[in-house]
């Protein structure tokens, strides 16, 4: 090249070409996009070129002071069905499996969404992946940290410096071989490592003693006989593909007949699952890390020995033949003792029905509740006793308030712990239904921004649900107290805004499960000591199961979220505006948001928090659900400063506002289509 002319493009390529000659973006004579150190850039490639055999990977640098390289590596590893693999020098330390085309194996949070997507691109030219923006206001990397992690970055331009949106959450069994060939690694077993059926552990003495790299062999020999067959196994991260054969066009029949007809095949599946599956991904010889993941995981099919197929139905039908002698024989035996007093039990039964119902018949019978698929709740019982002593006989000083459900009390355990007792009334009418959704729902729950249950008490008449303690009580009980509010200053509201986000981000799509609240409203934002808020009363809630919690759901939601949101940062207006949305979505409309703010905030507010707040409330409660944006939406639009979309007109605005300092005596009722619920317009 004569005379190289070099630009830095927007995308962060800096590109070479001939002076004189037509610019090639897609291939210029020299990019750097082609030798990454530890930063993968949106539009930048990972993976190699079968063609010219350019290898491009991450590595990381030798510390956070010195950029030189470092001892991790992270590449696409072209050695059979292509896997992205994590190095330590020439050791692999961890594996994501291969793209099974819609994600890699094994990373169920690892999937495009509404600001970037994957794509992973398989020919006999080039293999490799990338990821690009959809929303082109952000910048954001990959980077290989010094300590081996990969973690996604976006850039603040108010903090000026990058954020952390996505890091690895790993755990033992994401270490790379951890259970050996043929084990696998299950993170909620006490052992952490199972031998697949149909094998047994290669050196009992050594696996006993927790050291499973040795891993497991057949329990009967293979002898290649049309007899064998295949065990199938879901919900699986993949094995090391390192020794595997691909096909694109095979049907997973074809593959099971190429498996078989093969000796030295060991296992196979289909390489896409989108759609009804297709291709072929056969491994040969061990199969090594395997472990089980909690959604969005891989079927797989091992071969097994005629016997050991034989062996492993014999004892399925043996285990539920046992469970079923266990079962007679005491019923049997029970039934015999307790033949004379079976007339006094029928009365007593009835009459306690009468009285009460029967709670554990409830939750055994009631189709919405026993569609968790978790028998068990393993949820702490407390003992009559236990709590009249914490609440000092349900004192009137212990008395916190009280709702629709019955009296709330503080109590104080004999280890010194503080609790909130929530007292079932007897004359309360949804109290059951709210006890069991608190008891199924939040037993089940575990993060920083959701009230933690400690236990229940249920005895005769008596059902208690028992708390952890929130010494600051409910945020109603600060913001609408004068005193209170002028100490609460706007950094800490903004803080709370945030953490609520989060607590409902993980309802909607963190926990296993997928949970919409129903009654967001700041009575039910309880506050502790450090002024962290903890999302409180599930009474209403109502549960999805997988996919079954629908966008529209998702979104329409929301709307309970921006109401609470904007009323909690500028009460004052409400004892003004009956219609609080239509005021605000008046000044927004006039450029004139600011208005909305409490006066005892003025000192403390950053202006562009404030009017970008109240731009996402209003996107919240926009009229339409399929308008209105996902809690992961409203978390990265809070924490970022990229534009954002022009809100629509509000879900039950009033375009006539003379009647805004009316306050109505009738209640608002809500509306419902096709299980779409709208918060309604009264604070309660």
């Amino acid at each position: 090249m004569r005379n190289p002319i070099g630009r830095l493009l927007d995308t962060g390529n800096f590109i070479i070409y001939e002076k004189g000659h037509v610019i090639n973006q897609d291939d210029p004579v020299w990019q750097s996009f082609d030798f990454p150190t530890d930063t993968l850039l949106p539009g930048m490639k990972k993976g190699k070129n079968m063609v010219t055999g350019n290898d491009t990977h991450l590595t990381s640098w030798k510390s956070v002071d010195d950029p030189s390289f470092g001892e991790f590596t992270d590449s696409i590893n072209t050695k059979g069905y292509p896997q992205a693999i994590i190095r330590k020098g020439g050791e692999i330390m961890f594996r994501v499996g291969p793209w099974n085309g819609v994600l890699f194996s094994g990373t169920p949070n690892l999937k495009s969404n509404r600001f970037f997507n994957f794509t992973f691109v398989l020919n006999h030219r080039e293999i490799y992946f990338l990821f690009n923006r959809i929303d082109t206001s952000l910048l954001m990397r990959l980077v290989l940290q010094t300590s081996g992690h990969l973690e996604g970055l976006f850039w603040s331009t108010s903090k000026q410096e990058w954020i952390l949106y996505a890091s690895p959450q790993l755990d033992r069994c994401d270490q790379y071989a951890v259970c050996g060939p043929f084990g696998i690694c299950d993170i909620h077993n006490t052992l952490f490592c199972l031998c697949v059926d149909g094998f047994e552990p290669a050196h009992p003495d050594q696996w006993n003693n927790t050291d499973w790299s040795q891993g497991c062999r057949h329990t009967t020999t293979l002898d290649c006989k049309p007899t064998e067959g295949f065990k199938k196994y879901s919900n699986l991260k993949l094995p090391d593909t390192q020794r595997s054969w691909y096909n694109q066009t095979m049907t997973l029949v074809e593959c099971e007949k190429m498996c078989k007809s093969n000796c030295s095949c060991s296992a196979y599946t289909n390489s896409v699952i989108s759609g009804a599956g297709s291709g072929c991904l056969l491994w040969f010889g061990d199969l090594i890390d395997i472990r089980t993941v909690s959604e969005n995981g891989d079927t797989l099919y091992i071969r097994l020995s005629a016997s050991a197929l034989d062996s492993i139905e014999y004892s399925t039908r043996s285990s539920v033949g046992r469970r079923r002698v266990r079962v007679i024989v005491p019923v049997a035996f029970v039934a015999l003792v307790i033949v004379f007093s079976i007339c006094l039990l029928y009365l007593f039964c009835k009459k306690k029905q009468h009285q009460q119902g029967t709670l554990g018949y409830e939750f055994q019978h009631d189709p919405e509740y026993t569609s968790t698929g978790d028998e068990d709740l393993e949820l702490p019982l407390f003992g009559m006793s236990t709590i009249l002593k914490a609440t000092n006989n349900f004192s009137i000083n212990n008395k916190l308030g009280e709702g629709g459900y019955g009296p709330v009390y503080k109590g104080i355990l004999e280890n010194k712990q503080l609790i909130a007792v929530k007292r079932l009334a007897e004359t309360s009418t949804q109290g059951l239904h709210e006890f069991k959704n608190e008891v199924l729902l939040i037993s089940k729950l575990q993060h920083r921004n959701l009230v933690k249950l400690l236990g229940c008490c249920i005895e005769g008449t008596e059902k208690m649900l028992v708390y952890e303690y929130m010494s600051n009580k409910g945020l109603d009980s600060i913001i609408f107290d004068k005193t209170q509010s002028e100490l609460l200053d706007w950094s800490a509201r903004y803080s709370i805004i945030t953490g609520i986000a989060r607590g409902i981000l993980y309802l909607h799509q963190d926990s296993r499960l997928r949970i919409i609240h129903r009654d967001l409203k700041v009575s039910n934002i309880l506050l502790d000591m450090d002024m962290n808020p903890k999302i409180s009363d599930f009474g209403t809630a109502r549960m999805f199961r997988g996919n079954q919690i629908e966008e529209n759901t998702n979104r329409v939601w929301l709307h309970g979220t921006g109401v609470c949101k904007r009323w909690y940062l500028f009460h004052k207006i409400r004892q003004h505006y009956n219609n609080l949305i239509g005021h605000a979505w008046g000044l927004h409309n006039e450029g004139d948001s600011l208005q909305l703010v409490d006066k005892c905030l003025l000192d403390s507010i950053n202006i562009c928090q404030v009017q970008r707040s109240i731009h996402v409330g209003l996107l919240c409660v926009q009229r339409h659900p399929e308008d209105r944006p996902t809690m992961t939406s409203v978390i990265m639009m809070l924490g970022s400063e990229g534009p954002l979309l022009a809100p629509k007109e509000p879900g039950f605005y009033v375009g006539n506002t003379k009647q805004d300092n009316i306050e109505s005596s009738s209640s608002y009722g809500t509306s419902s289509n096709n299980e779409v619920t709208i918060s309604m317009l009264n604070g309660r």
